[in-house]
């Protein structure tokens, strides 16, 4: 049976090593697991997630009457926090998930890609979506990558015309490098092709599954003094249970079908020789 997020991974680290845009991205702090997405239904194929961002600045939830717009109630305060992942000792900053089986599924031929690869197989789509994920790893290590305008100002957006081109350079770059193909091969084939090939497709998944670590909303204790002026009824936040830690031992292998999945055995102290 492919492992096919460890195959994803080692992918990583040729791309890090061969393209030096990628060049800053440290793989010990990134961490890459599976999701479930059917093929044919809509959905994205791959999304970087970066548990490294300090706490919010505290806040509340505020309530005003339309007719005098005093404020009549407000919540308790409350940050924001991103969960604590590692691995034995190693500190995991950005998570980047692949949807099974839909991710490899995908093919130049049913995307908007095809016009940037005329030439390429298609399945290099798929190269270009590790490549993209890749891509959002901030160098500074601050969060997800933010773009600059041509006037030198940051665009809301993560992505834009020149994050998209920037990324088909780079696979480019990559494919010009040379790369071993036995690096990449697990790319040219398809689910089914890949479970014919295999005995079957399994991935790295959240003990929680299909949850996965997130940032989550932590109620302020003690609560700081109301904001100045503001004298009003406050409401209890109600917030749902969060893990605020996962370590090797939050994660397990699961066998992937094309509708399903299932547990396989867990990794961590109880892994698998």
């Amino acid at each position: 049976m492919i492992n096919y997020t460890e195959r994803v991974s080692l992918l990583m680290a040729d791309l890090v090593e061969r393209v030096q845009p990628l060049s800053h991205i440290d793989m010990r702090r990134v961490l890459v697991f599976a999701r479930a997405g059917r093929t044919g239904t809509d959905g994205a194929y791959a999304t970087c997630h970066c548990v490294s961002m300090p706490p919010s600045e505290p806040g509340y939830y505020f309530w005003r009457d339309r007719a005098s717009g005093l404020l009549t109630r407000r919540s308790e305060w409350f940050v924001t926090r991103s969960p604590e992942v590692r691995v034995g000792p190693q500190a995991i900053e950005y998570l980047i998930s692949f949807t099974l089986p839909r991710f490899c599924d995908q093919d130049l031929s049913h995307t908007r890609k095809r016009a940037h690869y005329v030439s390429q197989p298609g399945w290099v789509a798929k190269l270009d979506t590790i490549v993209h994920e890749l891509y959002h790893i901030d160098p500074t290590r601050a969060g997800i990558r933010r773009m600059e305008r041509a006037d030198g100002t940051y665009a809301a957006n993560c992505h834009g015309r020149r994050f998209f081109e920037d990324v088909v350079e780079m696979v480019h770059a990559y494919l010009d490098s040379r790369p071993d193909p036995a690096i990449y091969d697990f790319l040219t084939h398809d689910f089914g092709g890949l479970t014919a090939r295999h005995g079957g497709v399994a991935g790295t998944t959240f003990r929680t599954y299909p949850s996965y670590p997130q940032r989550f909303t932590e109620v302020l204790s003690p609560q700081p003094p109301p904001p100045p002026g503001v004298d009003c009824r406050v409401e209890p936040l109600k917030v749902p249970r969060a893990t605020a830690r996962f370590t090797e031992d939050d994660l397990v292998m699961r066998e992937f079908g094309a509708d399903h999945s299932r547990q396989l055995v867990r990794k961590g102290r109880y892994q698998a020789a």
